[in-house]
């Protein structure tokens, strides 16, 4: 997550990435790790045959950092039904499922669908370089859809909001502050700008996507000024945008720009705006979901479809063009604590779906 002041040796995912392979080779799965320095992915491949549909399966590599957790975040422990540790539920649990499925799979001989199963490194940015370069790798690749491996208590989720996030600077003319008119304060301005943001946030909210709701702005980060006793040229905030199907870079740009210009702030400007995941719908009737229904009825588990507020790398998946799902064993509520863990009673029950579902279901 570019942080600098954390061990080294804890630092990337190579290891990890490597390890699948390692695994995936002693299975005799196709696998090679793709990637630059220590963020690594892997991508396995198990072929039927041509006319076979191909399934992607991916689970992210990297975890959230390990401050102030309660347990040791390193140390896997069994207790009371439950798997404790840093990336037990978010998301190693889906990985261990897959992998062990496809073991029991292949040595049934039961493999009905082609399979591509990704490590990817990067996902907890929301930068998302192990899917970009696995897509890369996949270039010429015919996936028919993709399971990110996220912790919904097995549910299927085919909606989710996307992420995009945004610095917005207000300039004045500085000066001392017992002639605070001779200056221009770019704090007041800026909290001109953020009353502007506040009445944009509540038009986003008439404007609800179905199975998602609407899209979402908060300001999280206020910050300008020098000292009380100078009148400040500069303020600034960063601001957290939930994105929905059809948002855009240039969409999210002209809404913002649009708001202030409406109020005639001119002494305000969006300096950065990034696109992070990317939203996620797909139509609980396409094959794909009716697929993943059929498997998770077939393990006795509800196969309705939900929505979730997270976003994943399924988001980008079908961005380009992959339809995409989410499903895997844990909590969201688990994923990031300081004592995260996984219920062992769900991770084996993921076992079984990945293992209905390569067998055609």
């Amino acid at each position: 997550m570019g942080r600098t002041d954390i061990d080294p040796g804890w630092v990337g995912e190579q290891r990890y990435a490597e390890l699948v392979h390692q695994q995936l080779r002693k299975l005799r799965v196709d696998s090679v790790v793709v990637g630059a320095g220590t963020r690594q992915s892997v991508v396995g491949e198990v072929h039927v045959s041509r006319s076979a549909e191909t399934l992607l399966i991916a689970s992210h590599l990297d975890t959230v950092p390990v401050d102030n957790m309660s347990i040791d975040p390193f140390e896997p422990r069994i207790e009371h039904g439950r798997l404790s540790g840093r990336g037990s539920c978010d998301t190693k649990a889906g990985m261990a499922a897959l992998m062990a499925a496809l073991e029991r799979v292949l040595a049934r001989g039961s493999l009905a669908r082609n399979l591509v199963l990704v490590g990817e490194a990067d996902e907890e940015s929301s930068g998302s370089t192990g899917v970009r370069d696995v897509l890369l790798h996949l270039a010429t690749r015919k996936i028919d859809w993709a399971i990110a491996t996220e912790p919904t208590e097995l549910r299927m989720v085919n909606a989710h909001k996307g992420t995009a996030w945004a610095r917005v600077e207000a300039h004045g003319r500085a000066c001392h502050s017992s002639e605070p008119r001779r200056g221009r304060n770019a704090i007041v301005t800026l909290a001109r700008a953020i009353g502007c943001l506040s009445e944009l946030s509540d038009q986003l909210e008439q404007h609800a996507y179905p199975g998602l709701g609407p899209g979402t702005l908060s300001v999280g980060v206020v910050a300008g000024g020098q000292a009380p006793n100078i009148v400040p040229d500069r303020a600034w905030l960063l601001m957290d945008r939930r994105t929905l199907p059809g948002d855009t870079s240039a969409s999210l740009r002209g809404e913002i720009e649009g708001a202030f210009a409406a109020q005639g702030l001119m002494d305000v400007e969006l300096s950065e705006l990034r696109m992070g995941k990317h939203p996620l719908f797909t139509a609980p009737t396409h094959a794909a979901a009716l697929a993943c229904q059929r498997a998770l009825a077939r393990c006795g588990l509800n196969p309705d479809p939900v929505s979730v507020a997270f976003a994943t790398d399924a988001g980008l998946f079908a961005h380009e063009g992959i339809p995409s799902l989410v499903l895997g064993p844990g909590s969201i509520t688990q994923a990031h604590t300081d004592a995260e863990y996984v219920e062992i009673d769900q991770l084996e029950r993921t076992v079984g779906i990945f293992e209905a579902l390569l067998e055609g279901a």
